[in-house]
């Protein structure tokens, strides 16, 4: 019988769906999905301690709801539905303009899934802006 040892990852393995190998972590440890996203947190945390923008949240989630009441998605696992959420990347409110700032970071040319135009339409539709920078 062979001893099972430890796994080794294969050096071949596909890449993933969007080519988005690694996570990116900020040596305050809050962790980034892409370089641009946080080279965007950097200039934010700058923003903030300079005063331009207040309470700057990391990946803020949004329940989204028709008419006050949650939309559920209901499958196998989730037998009485779990809520859809929108998980965006920054949230702040932006001083000079005097409003609450909900942004997502895109790449100016990027891939937009349909579940993010979806989900996107959603949150406006309920009275919400999405920035992309």
């Amino acid at each position: 019988m062979k001893k099972k040892g430890p796994r080794v990852r294969n050096p071949r393995r596909k890449p993933d769906r969007y080519q988005n190998i690694e996570k990116h972590k900020h040596p305050d440890g809050t962790v980034c999905d892409s370089k641009r996203e946080l080279k965007r947190y950097e200039e934010l945390l700058l923003m903030q301690r300079a005063g331009v923008i207040r309470d700057l949240t990391v990946h803020p989630r949004y329940a989204i709801t028709i008419g006050g009441t949650p939309i559920k998605i209901r499958s196998a696992g989730y037998p009485n539905g779990r809520h859809l959420t929108y998980v965006a990347d920054f949230e702040y409110h932006d001083l000079e303009r005097s409003k609450l700032v909900i942004e997502d970071v895109k790449m100016q040319s990027g891939f937009r899934t349909e579940v993010y135009k979806i989900k996107k339409a959603l949150m406006e539709a309920m009275g919400y802006a999405i920035t992309e920078y």
